[in-house]
């Protein structure tokens, strides 16, 4: 049976005259990426070109939806109201949206964005909000979440299409959480050794815990962060690594 794995990264994380990230090599790698929708990164003309650039790569957009927290990159958690909540979800995908139609292409899927994508993968309310509120502007749409969480049980029951993610070059705790930043090894930072999890992941579906034990892990795209030292020669060699072991690299049918 072929297996297959979608490669997104996250990207359109520049500001204004500030660049984070090579966008446009990473793009002629991964199938899928993650728009910053101004809220954590990114701006609107660095949305409309990467954007375009995704469009001209043949790779899938989808909305990266954070908490309001530019100056914190959307890595803290943030005391919110629902109704808030509820609304910086809706204004976000109205950007990516608007964005999408304006390069001629289809969004294709949300993904929440640090701190709020780790406070949702356990606090049911705030998954449940942010499910909802997705649901209301995009009934159907694909949603990218760790890998068991609430999460994907709230977009299941909001009408969703959950789709569980693993992360390539961050570590995992044995409850299958991931390795907050604030610990020694929460990133990882050899290519090799990235890629080698990656297809263990993607023939075996387990993933090792930070001290070395297996993990159960089912996921049916996998993550790169744009923003981190090497990410391309990172997802570079994720990409030879699973077309050696015989995976499909394909984005989430939507």
């Amino acid at each position: 049976m072929t297996v297959t794995m979608d490669l997104n990264a996250d990207l359109g994380e520049s500001f204004g005259p500030w660049r984070m990230g090579d966008d446009e090599s990473l793009l002629g790698i991964v199938t899928s990426a993650n728009l910053a929708c101004g809220f954590h990164a990114g701006d609107p003309q660095t949305m409309i070109r990467t954007a375009a650039m995704a469009r001209d790569a043949g790779v899938s957009i989808g909305a990266h939806i954070s908490y309001a927290d530019l100056r914190g990159f959307g890595r803290r958690p943030m005391p919110v109201t629902h109704d808030e909540l509820h609304a910086d979800v809706v204004y976000q995908l109205g950007a990516a949206l608007g964005v999408t139609a304006s390069v001629a292409v289809e969004l294709t899927h949300a993904k929440p964005h640090g701190a709020l994508y780790n406070v949702i993968a356990t606090d049911r309310n705030q998954a449940r909000t942010v499910a909802r509120a997705i649901a209301s502007v995009r009934p159907g749409l694909p949603v990218y979440g760790l890998a068991g969480s609430v999460f994907l049980d709230e977009a299941r029951a909001a009408g969703l299409v959950p789709v569980p993610e693993a992360f390539a070059d961050r570590a995992y705790e044995t409850d299958g959480t991931l390795r907050p930043r604030s610990l020694v090894g929460a990133v990882l930072t050899d290519p090799d050794e990235i890629a080698a999890r990656v297809v263990r992941l993607a023939r075996r579906g387990e993933i090792l815990a930070h001290e070395g034990s297996p993990i159960a892990l089912a996921a049916r795209t996998v993550c790169v962060h744009g923003e981190t030292a090497h990410a391309t020669a990172i997802a570079r060699a994720i990409r030879s690594a699973l077309e050696a072991a015989g995976v499909d690299l394909r984005a989430i049918e939507h």
